[in-house]
């Protein structure tokens, strides 16, 4: 994605929501890439999964 584009892009406002309402401690692991990827509803990386371990719960299709 070209930067134009990325300033095209918006945040989805209930995960900038849920990221606010995180911890200090845990907001303060967040990396920029990794907040970037929750707030505009990207894959994850298993380095975010890990540290929101304790606060998300992911759907497993079967």
């Amino acid at each position: 994605m070209t930067a134009p584009e990325e300033k095209k892009e918006k945040p989805d406002p209930e995960r900038v929501a849920v990221l606010r309402s995180l911890p200090l401690e845990v907001k303060e692991k967040i990396t920029g890439e990794e907040a970037a990827a929750f707030m505009y509803n990207r894959p994850l990386p298993e380095s975010l999964l890990e540290k929101l371990k304790d606060y998300i719960v992911i759907d497993k299709e079967e």
